[in-house]
């Protein structure tokens, strides 16, 4: 049993910026020399997400609105009174999709379906430059 770690950097255009990080996923486990894995991966922070989708120009479009449905950036949020910023809708987004996701790897390649990517999706409200933490346990 082996333990890699590595990480990823990236800059965001602000908020519901979608990046496809796979491949940089993939590369991760080339990397590691591990052949039968589970990548963790994972963004420190509350206003940034890490998922999967079907990485094409409608859900580009379709997933920004719906969060703008779940948690509109138009209403009072508790938090913008701690701070007195603006991202009280960022954070709400974020804690519903979550920092991270584990993602199975057999002969090193990513096990997924056939249109599923894994994606960074930016939730702040200025662009970011992020850092997501990739943790690979295997053999």
């Amino acid at each position: 049993m082996g333990v890699y770690s590595d990480e990823i950097n990236i800059k965001t255009d602000g908020e519901v910026d979608i990046v496809d990080i796979t491949g940089e996923i993939q590369n991760i486990v080339y990397k590691s020399k591990l052949n039968d894995v589970i990548a963790c991966i994972f963004v420190p922070g509350s206003t940034g997400a890490i998922t999967t989708i079907e990485y094409e120009p409608g859900l580009m479009k379709d997933l920004p609105r719906a969060l703008e449905t779940i948690a509109p950036k138009g209403i009072y949020y508790n938090h913008h009174e701690t701070w007195h910023d603006d991202n009280g809708h960022s954070h709400v987004r974020a804690s519903l999709m979550g920092p991270s996701i584990t993602v199975p790897f057999q002969n090193k390649k990513l096990v997924h379906g056939t249109w599923q990517q894994i994606v960074f999706v930016e939730l702040d409200t200025s662009p970011r430059n992020r850092e997501i933490i990739v943790q690979i346990v295997g053999e």
